[in-house]
């Protein structure tokens, strides 16, 4: 009898274990609804892959333009919503689909086995096929996948060109990357010997640059394999059935053809080869736009980080000064996490884990995570130059009549601060940057631009040097800045 009751027990744990999660998607299900009342579609894509989806300038503003794009504005037409459109590294885009910081992904993804898991998807929209981009000295040399065995190919992290290569290529070396750009980038600098990619992408490059070639790369492909498709929320299935009338729309009117039409001219107008006889291909000049935007952004950055960085720090030297272990252990446990954590992944948390409580924008989570980060390091700074004072100028100025505080502040720190200037000076260059980590949540600083110009420009040595150059002068003036105040404080002490 008690066997009995433990079996009904047990069996009636594991059928509401397996079937109500699934009665709580369906009762959850307002996906449509949501879109609605907000009254806006976020979709997620990251724009380095014509003529899926790449960046063009257009009428001078900075636009996000694609066949992806024009699919998502069919869809948010057909909803009688507004579109607005994040750009976030493709390794990225499920994570932020997941904690709702976008509604759908359309960003010729294709709908994996894998994938399926995680989040839903729509029908195919697209099938495109799948190419390999070489040196266009080596076009006769590979012809095939088989032709590289053991050689070093690159592809896309967390694409289904990753997946291929592991699984039809297991003697070849990977070199998984985010960005298109980065591959290219890799190809032409003779890092690796192949990319593996979306066949129509790899028509666009190829048009557009002559140090490429393609071929078709003959991958045995499954059907989930052959095309792209608009990821949503898993049990998203009011707004799947939504797209999926819209992807009807397209296939019935073949309009994914002019889409492609569309985006390959945009392509070309980027590019100044617009047709006429007098027109030219711009050169890394045409794009300063991208620059200043993306210097005013690591600037911003920079700025408000050193701010925030720094009254964080200040706080957490006093608490680990404290003889009260409550206040101490705290600020301790803080500082040796920060430290020892990669801020790549803390950027990601701030964005992603904590966004799914609480929304913060992209730009916000970034300042937010570099502050943080910089707030353990100048608490240690600012901890050693309070340490390297001695204590008899505290006891003097206690003689005096004055309390803890006002010799702290009075006579402790501006000793302290004068030691610890070139410290902390340095870490106010590291944070100029170290604050290009926050691209891959995709914030438009200097980094990110810079990917933009190497996407639109196709080329991938010149835009670096920019950004090298601008990095530099940005840190050089600051160093000038600060050591002008270094002198001043040696000569007032004099």
């Amino acid at each position: 009898m008690m066997k009995r009751k433990i079996m009904t027990i047990v069996l009636s744990i594991i059928l509401i274990s397996t079937f109500l999660p699934k009665i709580q998607v369906l009762a959850a299900d307002n996906s449509l609804k949501k879109v609605k009342s907000k009254e806006t579609l976020v979709v997620g894509t990251s724009a380095d892959f014509p003529p899926y989806e790449f960046h063009a300038t257009l009428d001078g503003q900075d636009e996000i333009v694609g066949m992806d794009i024009s699919i998502a504005e069919k869809i948010a037409e057909d909803l009688g919503v507004k579109l607005e459109i994040q750009d976030i590294g493709f390794d990225s885009l499920l994570p932020a689909l997941e904690v709702g910081k976008v509604d759908i992904i359309i960003s010729g993804m294709s709908a994996s086995d894998e994938r399926k898991e995680s989040v839903d998807f729509s029908e195919v929209y697209y099938i495109g096929g799948q190419n390999i981009v070489v040196r266009p000295s080596d076009n006769e040399i590979y012809t095939s996948k088989d032709d590289l065995y053991q050689k070093k190919i690159g592809v896309q992290t967390g694409s289904i060109q990753e997946s291929l290569a592991k699984e039809q290529m297991p003697d070849s070396s990977i070199l998984s990357l985010s960005k298109i750009t980065d591959l290219i980038l890799a190809l032409k600098t003779n890092k690796i010997e192949a990319i593996i990619m979306e066949k129509p992408s790899a028509m666009a490059y190829v048009a557009n640059d002559n140090g490429l070639a393609t071929f078709d790369g003959g991958f045995e492909l499954q059907e989930d394999e052959q095309g792209a498709a608009v990821a949503v929320k898993k049990g998203s299935a009011s707004l799947v059935t939504a797209i999926n009338q819209s992807i009807s729309t397209i296939k019935e009117n073949n309009l994914t053809e002019d889409y492609l039409k569309e985006a390959g001219e945009l392509l070309k107008e980027s590019q100044g080869q617009d047709g006429q006889e007098d027109s030219k291909p711009k050169t890394i000049i045409n794009y300063w736009s991208y620059f200043a935007k993306g210097t005013g952004y690591t600037i911003l950055i920079s700025v408000l980080s050193v701010f925030f960085g720094s009254i964080l720090g200040v706080i957490l030297s006093l608490m680990r000064l404290s003889d009260r272990k409550l206040i101490r252990l705290p600020a301790t446990a803080y500082v040796e996490f920060v430290r020892g954590t990669p801020m790549m992944i803390q950027v990601m948390f701030i964005y992603f884990a904590v966004g799914y409580l609480i929304n913060i924008p992209a730009l916000a989570s970034g300042i937010i995570a570099v502050s943080l980060n910089s707030g353990a390091y100048i608490s240690e700074i600012i901890r050693s130059g309070l340490n390297s004072v001695n204590k008899g100028q505290t006891e003097a100025a206690r003689s005096l009549g004055m309390s803890k505080k006002t010799a702290m502040r009075y006579i402790v720190f501006p000793q302290a601060l004068k030691n610890i200037w070139p410290a902390l000076g340095n870490e106010f260059i590291t944070i100029i940057k170290e604050s290009s980590i926050v691209s891959i949540i995709g914030v438009g600083d200097l980094i990110f631009q810079t990917k933009i110009v190497t996407s639109l420009s196709y080329r991938g040595i010149a835009p670096l040097a920019v950004t090298m150059v601008i990095y530099f002068i940005l840190t050089f003036s600051l160093t000038k800045l600060l050591n002008h105040y270094e002198r001043k404080m040696n000569h007032d002490q004099i």
